[in-house]
């Protein structure tokens, strides 16, 4: 049971998420990555994501990330923590976070009371976030919370992110859902990316996007124009209710007004940072 209105703790992840994964949209992360010899936007994103879970082999990086292909995660882990470490690459990270940041919505507005207090909110949630079963979440829990706010609240929303991330693989796996079939499915809901991005960093090919459709045809969820069926709607539908679900905990211990609260704030950000360019425009959608 939650004392919060329907779909409010959904509602405050979709508006504070997007400033978390916005730095693996940005070339700051590239930036601050290449001395390193790290180039390839492949490897940008995995030794970025991973480090916290320190120098992790390819098969903990794909059981970790769940829908990348473990041949794309293989090319690139281990070998990235020969190029910088786990250590320097976090570094680089919250220095790719605060160009970016900076960049997208302004000083004014990075130093303003309103980032301070989304800051503050972000992290009160995140106090109940809990760590058995959710790798990502707890790896990142286990680094040091960064003094400046805007900093504060981007670690605050990766929190949030991935405590919610590694609750939604229980649920696809508990719905038998394997990487591929999960973004499939969840492209022909109109809410997932467009099959180019899944096929250009998920490390995927168009046979492998036919296969898998052709596996969700067979179990009723897919029809043959590519639409979910009645049963696969309600299957996404039954999805994203679980995972609210597994992560009502963070939100339920904002509380009603807290989170109403973080959602205006967060709103304002992800708003200010997309008018800037901080997604592609094409990056969701069917086709």
């Amino acid at each position: 049971m939650t004392s919060l209105p329907e779909r409010a703790a959904r509602r405050c992840h979709n508006m504070v998420n997007p400033v978390h994964s916005a730095v693996y949209f940005s070339p700051a992360l590239g930036k601050e990555l290449a001395p390193y010899g790290i180039e390839d936007p492949s490897a940008v994103y995995l030794a970025g994501r991973a480090a916290p879970l320190g120098a992790a082999s390819a098969g903990t990086v794909t059981a970790t990330f769940y829908n990348f292909s473990h041949a794309l995660v293989s090319r690139f882990v281990p070998a990235v923590w020969e190029s910088a470490s786990p250590a320097t690459v976090l570094a680089a990270r919250l220095r790719a976070v605060d160009s970016m940041l900076r960049g997208l919505l302004g000083d004014e507005a990075v130093s303003s009371p309103e980032m301070s207090e989304a800051a503050q909110l972000a992290l009160k949630a995140a106090e109940a976030c809990t760590r058995p079963g959710r790798p990502l979440y707890s790896a990142n829990a286990d680094l040091p919370l960064p003094d400046a706010p805007h900093l504060a609240y981007w670690h605050a929303a990766t929190l949030l992110r991935e405590h919610r991330g590694d609750a939604h693989i229980a649920v696809l796996l508990s719905a038998g859902l394997d990487p591929l079939e999960a973004l499939v499915s969840h492209t022909a809901s109109g809410r997932g990316m467009a099959p180019k991005w899944v096929l250009s960093t998920r490390g995927y090919n168009r046979q492998d996007w036919t296969a898998a459709q052709e596996r969700l045809r067979e179990r009723g969820l897919l029809d043959d124009e590519g639409e979910l069926t009645e049963a696969g709607s309600a299957l996404r539908k039954e999805l994203e209710y679980d995972t609210d679900r597994l992560d009502s905990a963070p939100y339920e211990h904002l509380g009603e007004a807290g989170v109403a609260r973080l959602t205006e704030l967060a709103g304002g950000f992800t708003a200010a940072a997309a008018q800037a360019g901080a997604f592609p425009d094409d990056l969701v959608g069917k086709a």
